[in-house]
């Protein structure tokens, strides 16, 4: 768990407050009455908590063919900031260049599909001999609003066996998985069928059932998440799971397809207070015919991609939502086809960094970074710098040594901040 700090005491008001929430002292949950605190101590202080969009490209994108073109791979186009060129297969989104900064200095460790994902989404390498969390639930851990209803973690795309779990932080942060987001949370609409009396009914019979099973800090954590299902069970928000409901014409911006609904479904969830969404556009691990794979990919990710980013602004939420573009690693400049962690390019925009920019260098062949190297553990710094998340912060794992957020000596990569 998480080293605690001191934790404020709630005036009168926010008292008032939360006892309407029914979220007081007397409720079955004690992490309710923290996270309360929290929540009266972030509104004294004015703090608005951000939101992170992981656009993730399962399998390594070429960074020839998407945002870093070279001779070898797609040609080059110019973009909406004067001087920034990335692949002609990424018109819309050139045109919202302004609100991105190019990192083309990746430089990581893992060839490895499976270990390379484990080392994208946690900062660290698989083998260490500890849990390390996936970069959702840390942001969830540290930032999660204490008054919402929705799940905190929703991950889209991927096979639930695929995701790194909460590790060390423990099963309070195990991300919910969304199928098919054009149909929505498929078992809320299910279990709203059901009247509220055998709804509580069957919570209950669950949650025995699986203490029986999984033992007390499994069931813990599971009676938690029950409590969770009924908030939500309650809650107007979950109108952001059906998009049906969005305008037809802002639903045909971010054009057909599930990345398409993906995307439209991130914004809507950010939209309503989510701190983490990821979404996953699978297929580009390209060996063969790379040119042709990756330009049927990008044709997937661009319209969808262009539109997310001109959403968020225009609704003004960019400033308070990151995001991110990456896949576990490049592709081989030389050819656009071998796994090639050593030199790549990776995206982020929005949250008030200082975006319309590059950052760092690779040599004339791509194969090389020559000019600021980012490696894992600063581009997770600069993750939760963005956020507002003390990357310094260390945990306490089983009452055993230290755990860092991230690698020691990891720093965020400047640039990016005013």
């Amino acid at each position: 768990m998480p080293t605690q700090h001191s934790l404020p005491s709630l005036s009168r008001r926010d008292m008032f407050k939360w006892s309407a929430a029914g979220l007081t002292a007397t409720s079955t949950c004690g992490w309710f009455e923290q996270l309360a605190a929290r929540g009266a101590e972030a509104a004294r202080q004015g703090v608005k908590h951000k939101s992170c969009i992981l656009l993730w490209m399962d399998g390594g994108p070429g960074q020839i063919f998407t945002f870093d073109p070279r001779p070898t791979g797609f040609k080059a186009i110019s973009t909406s900031v004067p001087g920034i060129e990335i692949a002609e297969a990424l018109p819309r989104v050139s045109q919202q260049m302004q609100h991105l900064a190019l990192l083309r200095s990746m430089t990581t460790t893992e060839f490895d599909h499976g270990r390379a994902h484990y080392e994208m989404h946690t900062g660290f390498r698989a083998g260490a001999g500890i849990s390390f969390p996936s970069i959702g639930s840390i942001v969830c851990s540290e930032i999660a609003d204490p008054e919402f209803e929705l799940p905190n973690y929703i991950t889209s795309g991927f096979r639930p066996s695929r995701i790194p779990g909460p590790g060390h932080l423990g099963p309070l942060w195990i991300p919910t998985t969304l199928d098919n987001p054009a149909a929505g949370l498929e078992d809320l609409q299910a279990a709203r069928q059901l009247p509220i009396e055998k709804r509580v009914s069957l919570i209950q019979r669950l949650d025995a059932r699986f203490q029986q099973e999984h033992g007390v800090a499994s069931a813990e954590a599971h009676r938690r998440g029950y409590e969770g299902i009924v908030r939500l069970l309650k809650s107007p928000k979950a109108a952001a799971f059906d998009l049906d409901q969005e305008p037809a014409k802002n639903r045909a911006r971010y054009g057909s397809g599930e990345f398409a609904d993906r995307c439209l479904m991130a914004r809507r969830l950010v939209e309503q207070g989510v701190p983490f969404v990821e979404v996953v556009l699978p297929g580009w691990d390209t060996h063969s015919q790379s040119a042709e794979r990756s330009k049927e990919l990008t044709a997937q990710l661009d319209q969808p991609m262009a539109a997310l980013i001109a959403d968020l602004h225009e609704r003004d939420l960019l400033d308070d939502t990151l995001l991110i573009w990456m896949g576990e690693f490049g592709r081989d400049p030389r050819s656009g086809r071998g796994h090639f962690p050593t030199a790549w390019t990776s995206v982020l925009g929005g949250a008030g960094l200082q975006t319309g920019q590059v950052v760092g260098r690779c040599n004339p062949k791509g194969t090389e970074v020559v000019d600021r190297p980012i490696k894992t553990g600063d581009f997770m710094a600069t993750i939760l710098h963005a956020l507002g998340i003390d990357y310094h912060k260390q945990y306490s794992e089983s009452g055993e040594r230290p755990v860092t957020m991230v690698a020691e000596d990891s720093q965020h990569v400047e640039q990016l901040f005013g």
